[in-house]
């Protein structure tokens, strides 16, 4: 008897308990939105935050409140908005594809090497000390953290510089995220000029460091029909969507800075 008593206040207690944790979880529940479960499910679930959201499922909540418009998933591309704007009774936009591009050229044939590091295999370590072992203190340290970020196996080291292969990039932007030179940049699959360095020395250090490099000489700005690119901070940069692909920057630059990207 002595023993009985307190398991019958114990199970009282747990019971009461148990019927106030049902009354407040009814009370205070949170309406579930089964539009965006739908999205969540049509979403690739890659969680890159490409699209401007944290996440999936950050982006399928904008998409069912409609503070968000389809289509700015690179990694779904269009067949996962036009999921979506089924979804949403609505019709799908127009998505262009996109795909990583390392803006360096500084394999171990274009640039030097000034000191040996023995450390972590890692660019973000290397590039505490002194920028990285390159002579070119804006370039490509070839450790490959952006390799090993990239779960669609679309990037690789070769001649210790990171090369991404846009056939297999789906755009998501994890690379760019880890790079400590911040020299990757997510572009979209147009057929244009590129101008694949960034570095910010003048053009004698710049031609001193790398064989490659952009010197800053304006060439190709003067010789752009549309503008399209311009020389800023010793380096010109390309606007993708004003580039007709004509060839003619790639033509007069003296370095070969400049490739044709697609």
């Amino acid at each position: 008897m002595n023993i009985l008593i307190p398991v019958l206040i114990v199970a009282a207690i747990g019971l009461i308990a148990g019927l106030g944790l049902s009354a407040a979880s009814l009370i205070m529940a949170v309406p579930t939105d089964e539009t965006a479960e739908q999205l969540m499910q049509a979403l690739p679930g890659a969680n890159c935050g490409a699209c401007g959201f944290s996440g999936c499922a950050g982006y399928a909540a904008a998409l069912s409140k409609g503070e968000s418009k389809v289509g700015l998933c690179p990694v779904g591309g269009k067949a996962v908005a036009e999921e979506c704007a089924a979804i949403l009774g609505t019709d799908a936009e127009e998505v262009t594809p996109k795909a990583a591009i390392v803006r360096c050229l500084g394999t171990c044939d274009n640039t030097t090497v000034k000191m040996d590091y023995t450390g972590f295999e890692s660019c973000a370590a290397a590039a505490l000390l002194y920028g990285g072992m390159n002579t070119c203190r804006f370039g490509c340290i070839g450790l490959g953290d952006c390799a090993r970020e990239c779960e669609y196996h679309a990037i690789e080291l070769c001649n210790e510089i990171a090369i991404v292969d846009r056939d297999l990039c789906v755009g998501c932007g994890k690379c760019a995220k880890v790079c400590p030179k911040q020299l990757i940049e997510i572009t979209d699959r147009v057929e244009a000029a590129q101008v694949m360095c960034s570095s910010h020395d003048k053009g004698a250090v710049t031609r001193k460091n790398c064989h490659v490099g952009c010197i800053g000489c304006m060439k190709c700005e003067k010789n752009c029909p549309t503008s399209a690119i311009k020389v800023e901070n010793f380096v010109a940069h390309v606007d993708r969507e004003n580039c007709l692909g004509c060839g003619l920057c790639i033509e007069n630059c003296p370095t070969h800075a400049i490739h044709e990207i697609f």
